[in-house]
């Protein structure tokens, strides 16, 4: 989202425009930090029961948000740039103090649920080292250097077949942060089958060993987990997965045609008119000006010719 609204601010030569810019996302990166603060030192004072109810809960809620926005950035992905786009054209018009707001909304929503996705992954993985932060550290500076590299022009992306390969682990990784929230709430006595263990591999897949710690970080796995665990894991990865990656998903803009309605004088026999824009490409003409484009979607409506 940063490199988007970066980008087309230099290539409409609005480079003055940049410093509110930066300004906005600049207080979203501290909100956001500061959030996760409060929830890591906050949470530091409570019993453990409250912990592990806060820690359960927080992270039920995160997998709820992750989830919404994995479907959310699946279905708007091919028209996300030319809706920021719109909405800085608006802020442009409005004044400094409406760019700071834009940039800060864009970056700022996505920024908290990070935060406290970050925090529950991070509570739930944590072995007493530093290891789970420096992983995190490790994945905020290879998306800063993508994004570097996408505004220099030096990559380029196709946005739908980004989000769902991302989306798709995140729902994986979601999955493991959702049964492992089940688990803390039975620690907290919140729920009940704390003892009733669907398995317990601790021999054969050892916590402490170097797989056995990649598997806690990367699906949070546990050797050992109680049946509802298991349960909330399958219930959750399976149905959610399966809608994510079904094909024909399209946002509603795209799923009609926009061209006019058919006048009295149409036949079957004439081919339906195709809009220019999607002849263009749809509303994200001109992606591949900045490093970002939709090469096969495009191509794809050219292959069928008069379906639009």
């Amino acid at each position: 989202m940063v490199c988007i609204l970066v980008a087309y601010l230099v290539k409409t030569g609005r480079r003055d425009a940049l410093r509110p810019v930066w300004l906005g996302i600049a207080v979203a990166v501290g909100l956001s930090m500061s959030f996760g603060a409060a929830l890591e030192f906050g949470s530091q004072e409570l019993t453990f029961e409250a912990q592990e109810a806060l820690g359960g809960s927080l992270s039920i809620l995160s997998v709820g948000l992750v989830t919404w926005m994995v479907f959310w950035m699946r279905r708007t992905a091919r028209h996300l740039k030319s809706e920021l786009h719109s909405k800085l054209d608006a802020a442009l018009a409005m004044g400094t103090g409406a760019l700071v707001a834009t940039a800060f909304l864009a970056v700022g929503r996505e920024g908290l649920e990070t935060a406290l996705f970050v925090w529950t992954a991070v509570r739930a993985s944590n072995d007493g080292t530093a290891d789970p932060l420096i992983g995190v550290l490790l994945g905020l500076v290879t998306a800063v250097v993508l994004g570097w590299l996408f505004y220099r022009g030096a990559l380029r992306i196709n946005l739908a077949k980004f989000f769902t390969w991302t989306g798709a682990m995140l729902v994986v990784v979601a999955a493991g942060v959702l049964a492992y929230g089940f688990h803390d709430l039975q620690e907290a006595d919140w729920l009940p089958g704390l003892h009733s263990l669907a398995f317990d591999i601790s021999s054969t897949i050892a916590p402490d060993s170097w797989y056995g710690t990649l598997l806690k970080g990367v699906f949070n796995f546990q050797p050992d987990p109680t049946w509802l665990q298991v349960w909330m894991w399958a219930l959750y990865l399976v149905p959610t997965l399966a809608l994510f990656l079904r094909p024909g998903r399209v946002s509603p803009s795209t799923a009609a045609p926009r061209n006019r309605e058919p006048e009295p004088h149409d036949t079957q026999a004439a081919p339906p008119a195709v809009d220019s824009s999607d002849r263009s490409g749809g509303a994200d003409a001109g992606d591949d000006a900045d490093g970002v484009h939709d090469g096969p979607r495009r191509a794809g409506e050219h292959s069928v010719g008069g379906q639009g």
